[in-house]
């Protein structure tokens, strides 16, 4: 999460230089000179951020990470991200977390969230480490959800593919069974696609079967960001 905040900070700081620069940025007051430097940097940053997670994971999730509001309401969303981030980190510790744009990449690798053998069935573990997250979510209930599941390479890509989709739903079943709104989730189910290590050892088909969450601001927030930013 570090990493990408510092590469987020430093994007910035580059887009703040040129910006200021400006005859316009530099007779603006500093509300305005916000708006205008975080919405340039938050047009380099969003494409920059949804190529660089779409190549090291699918491309939806890159798109859907790396669009950003930009201005000061996008500083004022990424402030409550990164204290949502945080929490997460708290709650779950062992969680792979990281910042991106104005949202939250969250990766369960099989240790956090493991299933029944070929079933979508949660292991009383993986229940016990989606409560963790119930409260955080619950705080933050101006956030959507898109809920991402994935298997390893082994058996038919059929079968995988709709394993996979069983999986992304029973994760957003059981959270909204736990009083979350079942509205702010979208599951995904891409099976094989996108493995982040070998499939030729158990370490590494261990890891290709995750749950990966992309967490980002709904509408309500976006209007409330807006408003507090005065845009």
């Amino acid at each position: 999460m570090k990493k990408s905040i510092i590469y987020s900070l430093s994007i910035l700081f580059l887009a703040g230089t040129i910006f200021t620069s400006c005859k316009s940025i530099q007779n603006a007051n500093n509300t305005q000179k916000g708006a205008a430097i975080g919405t340039a940097a938050g047009a380099v940053i969003g494409a920059v951020i949804g190529n660089n997670v779409g190549s090291k994971n699918n491309s939806e999730l890159g798109a859907i990470l790396g669009g950003v509001v930009g201005g000061v309401a996008g500083g004022v969303i990424g402030n409550q991200m990164d204290k949502q981030a945080r929490e997460i980190e708290e709650a779950l510790p062992g969680a792979e977390v990281e910042r991106v744009g104005e949202g939250i990449k969250l990766t369960l690798g099989e240790n956090a969230v493991r299933f029944a053998t070929n079933k979508a069935t949660l292991t009383a573990t993986a229940q016990a480490n989606l409560d963790k997250l119930v409260p955080v979510f619950k705080d933050y209930e101006n956030t959507n959800i898109v809920i991402y599941g994935y298997t390893d390479s082994t058996g038919a890509v059929d079968y995988n593919q709709k394993l996979s989709e069983k999986r992304a739903n029973s994760v957003r079943n059981y959270l909204a069974g736990k009083g979350l709104n079942n509205s702010r989730f979208e599951t995904k189910g891409l099976g094989v696609k996108d493995p982040i290590a070998t499939n030729d050892t158990a370490e590494g088909r261990s890891k290709n079967r995750r749950v990966e969450f992309a967490i980002v601001a709904n509408e309500q927030m976006i209007k409330e960001a807006k408003k507090e930013a005065g845009q």
